[in-house]
């Protein structure tokens, strides 16, 4: 199956202007073409780091009776500011006489294109098709996606082994990929859980919730009782992603 590739290019940001076919309205169905069954990341959020291209796929059906050139669906927040590296669309999957199934991958790579911090949080999705010829349709779908900027969490539980009945004191800290400096800098303020997995169980419970600090460092203490592994879950928000801690075992005497 072929596909179309195309990339833009940023001058200061992801979020760029395009001189677009049109506005996009709140109907759809203008221009003489229907958008459907639109779909981006599975109706999950989109968490970019700072250094690893991110894949999100995407699909929609397209219904004209026109002849058309490059269809996709993308993120957008107002006019035509728009989010997004890559666009890869397959081509037309023939569902029937001027009806098309398309899948479609958004490319968002932070490590090549600059981005800023405001660029996360609610984006609006909005479909669109050039015709051959000239002119084209831009609907809004009516969906909402949230990027988010990726979390980080480390812990550390000592003292390794403990004495039952002493105490454990658990240690870690919550950071956030800036897009803008390109590293995970400190996340202060944020709730995040203390889970336990006692030794020869499959699952974590959560013991309390503690808030790391300014600084985003965390610290807490707990009574060893058994043999088991501690970790931290930090649940994210609506511009950051949640993260989970590597767990550390400790051997309680």
């Amino acid at each position: 199956m072929g596909k179309q590739v195309w990339r833009v290019v940023v001058a200061g940001g992801a979020a760029a202007v395009f001189t677009v076919v049109a506005a996009v309205p709140a109907g759809a169905a203008e221009g003489g073409v229907s958008f459907t069954r639109v779909q981006v990341n599975r109706g999950k959020p989109i968490v970019i780091g700072v250094s690893k291209e991110v894949a999100v796929p995407a699909s929609f059906r397209m219904a004209t009776t026109r002849q058309w050139k490059f269809p996709a669906v993308f993120l957008y927040r107002s006019g035509a500011d728009r989010l997004w590296h890559a666009i890869e669309t397959s081509d037309c999957v023939k569902v029937s006489s001027g009806v098309c199934d398309f899948n479609e991958t958004m490319y968002f790579d932070p490590s090549v294109w600059d981005m800023r911090n405001s660029e996360a949080g609610a984006w609006k999705v909005g479909a669109e098709v050039h015709f051959k010829g000239g002119g084209g349709d831009t609907d809004d779908e009516g969906l909402t996606v949230h990027v988010k900027r990726h979390s980080r969490l480390t812990v550390n539980a000592s003292p390794e082994p403990v004495s039952k009945g002493r105490t454990i004191t658990v240690t870690g800290k919550v950071t956030r990929a800036d897009w803008e400096t390109r590293k995970y800098v400190s996340y202060g303020g944020r709730l995040v859980s203390l889970q336990f997995k006692p030794a020869g169980t499959a699952s974590y419970a959560t013991v309390k919730k503690v808030y790391a600090n300014g600084s985003g460092n965390l610290r807490t203490t707990v009574k060893a009782s058994r043999t088991g592994t501690w970790r931290w879950v930090y649940y994210g928000n609506t511009t950051t992603g949640p993260s989970t801690s590597s767990g550390d075992h400790v051997v309680v005497k």
